[in-house]
């Protein structure tokens, strides 16, 4: 992959625009930023978690939004400064991906080195599931660190969550490709990893290349849509094969732009 350095540039979905200085003066350590978007967002999964009417949600829910139209989402439900903790029916209503785009976004506006990454979670409470979080720098110890901003005090509770979200261990996470090359060497089922109900190798390849379009700065993409996708094309060709292995060894090779075929 890129050198470390590489990874302070903003993309067109991590820039705060107008609210940069805002942002840049919040605390730089990782656990405060966690802190602060949980006190800014709410997952629209878990809205009945905190007592919100999941029927009622607004149409910003379930879209993943560029940093800049998050945090004027966020001034518009409450115009305090972003250090102030919203209650939950004030908090922006988004999905994993908007609580790593916005630690991603804090932690670069910081100077510090910061990538979202796609795959999937051991800790909600049932298999591999679907789960997007950010993976970020640290100088000191020379490594790529996962920091999930999503994990608060009541999935901790409710999942029972013992590690820090500052720090996930990479036996609780594993990203597309490495869940990929898992299954491939028949280290793990397929059918544990996927999204709900919709699960197995087909899905570990859509997240595959998610992955691989957001370490190339493209944070969305027509993989998103992969629900439009009929039964009949919820299959692995033998002829991607060698492909999807490439991109899950080397994620972060230059964009290879294949839309699903569900979409040509």
């Amino acid at each position: 992959m890129d050198k470390p350095e590489r990874w302070t540039t903003h993309s067109q979905m991590s820039t705060p625009g107008r609210y940069l200085e805002s942002i840049t003066a919040l605390p730089g350590d990782v656990g405060s930023l966690i802190h602060i978007i949980q006190g800014l967002l709410l997952h629209a999964d878990w809205a009945a978690e905190y007592g919100l009417d999941a029927t009622k949600l607004s149409v910003t829910a379930r879209k993943t939004l560029p940093m800049a139209e998050r945090l004027y989402d966020v001034l518009q439900r409450d115009g305090r400064p972003f250090e102030n903790e919203r209650p939950a029916e004030r908090r922006s209503l988004g999905t994993c991906r908007d609580f790593a785009l916005m630690l991603c976004s804090m932690l670069r506006c910081q100077g510090i080195p910061a990538r979202i990454r796609c795959g999937f979670a051991a800790y909600f409470g049932g298999n591999w599931e679907d789960h997007w979080v950010c993976e970020y720098w640290d100088g000191r110890a020379g490594l790529w660190l996962l920091g999930d901003a999503q994990v608060d005090q009541m999935l901790t509770l409710r999942n029972r969550i013992e590690f820090d979200p500052a720090d996930i261990p990479r036996s609780a996470f594993l990203t597309a490709g490495e869940a990929w090359l898992r299954c491939r060497a028949m280290q793990s089922d397929p059918n544990l990893f996927g999204h709900g109900d919709v699960t197995g190798l087909w899905f570990v390849k859509v997240n595959v290349w998610r992955d691989h379009y957001v370490l190339n700065d493209k944070e969305t993409s027509g993989w998103d849509r992969w629900r439009e996708a009929s039964q009949a094309e919820r299959s692995v060709p033998q002829r991607e094969i060698t492909l999807l292995d490439d991109l899950a060894t080397h994620p972060a090779q230059k964009l290879i732009e294949i839309a699903p075929n569900w979409l040509t």
